[in-house]
């Protein structure tokens, strides 16, 4: 089978890296990609909205199945510019039609879906542009901290945090006036959840689901969790204290409640489901729903599935995962961000990457390097090849992850790796997992 993944960064190189090893696997493609999938598969240079791009791709290399990777493409409808094209309807996509995307797409929408579903949630308000005086007032009556949510989608960015009610005030006018560009035409405004956070992947066919290992990643780029938000600095796998208990409240108050909710609104949905989520002493809240798999969560859980990947997609494209036995790595790993100086502020692009080649992560990696070294593996994200070098080409440059017995040991490894991989202005957090 032949198969093209729509992406370029460190998701999609996971993504690449864990359907390469399938013996099913023919040709794999890569649109965007990075310097990271090109040992794995061919880049092509289309980018992930170009629909019409992306239908001459799958034909002309006869694609048997497409991965979508990041939300944009599946929140602007690729599923459904599949299903109305009488030459692509037959060829499956991974992932939710438009308005499944929704969940992800529009955290009002998300809201309101959990609230009629009974899932458990923030309270929440929203508020739109000429309501800002309603918002400032409603503020008001709340305790801090502060929260505030672009409905749309802000490049993970789009998420505040405020202590002062003056100043969160003056944010909520801000976002409404465009801090975020239509993303936050509206801005929900919820109630602080106190607690650890944690995130359970699921991959369903619409009907039946599976659920795939728990991570926690750290989403701000300072240490002991400062600074501002960014896209993930790491990630660990599995939690310690997602036990079987507390997966089961998960599973029940959660993932089937949410299923059945699509069902009943009639929403196609064959793909993975990110649910962000909020331990409160010892019961889940859904902070966010992500309609796809997570970066950099993604580099830690795909390591841990060792059924054969292209047989698990299959599975959801044709609605038989119910009848597929899932084995899982009982390993952890964990991942370290390698970020340019700067991120996620302005930072310059085009700085050479050295020390890839001592975790076989070089440009001439190929298929039979798809397994990995047996206790670590190096993903790229904002990669490219040039000139017979690689070269940073984002804010997020390289995800660093390794395996272990015990979270120390997997970190240890990841770390020491760190280390060895160099490019001017590199940055990373030493502190992943230092709250589990």
């Amino acid at each position: 089978m032949n198969i093209l993944i729509i992406g370029g960064g460190g998701r999609e190189h996971a993504l690449a890296w864990k359907i390469a090893q399938s013996p099913q696997l023919e040709k794999l493609f890569i649109a965007p990609g990075n310097a990271g999938t090109a040992g794995l598969g061919t880049n092509v240079p289309v980018k992930v909205e170009d629909f019409e791009g992306i239908k001459k791709l799958v034909l002309e290399e006869k694609i048997g199945m497409v991965v979508v990777g990041p939300e944009a493409p599946l929140v602007a409808g690729i599923v459904d510019y599949f299903l109305a094209d009488p030459e692509l309807k037959d060829i499956p996509v991974i992932g939710p039609s438009k308005s499944g995307a929704r969940l992800e797409g529009s955290k009002d929408f998300a809201k309101m879906f959990m609230h009629k579903y009974r899932i458990p949630t923030a309270s929440f308000s929203t508020f739109i542009d000429y309501s800002v005086d309603d918002g400032k007032a409603h503020l008001a009556t709340l305790d801090p901290p502060y929260v505030l949510k672009a409905d749309g989608l802000a490049a993970g960015k789009g998420v505040l945090i405020i202590d002062d009610l003056e100043e969160a005030q003056q944010e909520l006018e801000r976002m409404l006036k465009g801090k975020f560009g239509t993303a936050s035409k509206k801005v929900i405004v919820e109630e602080f959840l106190r607690g650890i956070e944690l995130s359970v992947f699921i991959i369903t066919d619409g009907d039946a689901y599976v659920i795939l290992p728990s991570a926690k990643d750290y989403k701000r780029i300072g240490e002991g969790d400062t600074g501002p938000n960014t896209g993930g600095m790491g990630a660990v796998s599995p939690v310690p204290f997602a036990d079987e208990a507390f997966l089961k409240k998960v599973e029940d108050r959660v993932v089937k409640p949410t299923i059945a909710g699509l069902k009943r609104e009639g929403i196609t949905y064959k793909g993975f489901l990110y649910l962000g989520l909020m331990n409160r002493d010892g019961d889940p809240y859904v902070v966010e729903y992500n309609v796809r798999m997570g970066d950099p969560e993604g580099e830690v859980v795909l390591p841990r599935i060792r059924t054969d990947f292209v047989d698990l997609l299959k599975a959801t494209a044709e609605g038989r995962l119910s009848e597929l036995k899932v084995e899982m790595d009982p390993r952890y790993v964990t991942t370290v961000i390698l970020a340019s100086g700067g991120y996620p502020d302005s930072y310059e692009k085009g700085k050479e990457i050295t020390g890839l080649e001592k975790a076989g992560a070089g440009m001439d990696a190929r298929k039979e390097m798809a397994t990995g070294p047996a206790d670590r593996v190096v993903f790229h994200s904002g990669t490219r090849a040039e000139g017979g070098k690689i070269l940073t080409n984002g804010g997020r440059v390289i995800a660093v992850s390794a395996y272990g017995e015990t979270m120390q040991e997997a970190l240890e490894r990841s770390y020491e790796l760190a280390e060895q991989i160099a490019f001017e202005g590199k940055y990373y957090r030493r502190d992943i997992g230092f709250d589990l």
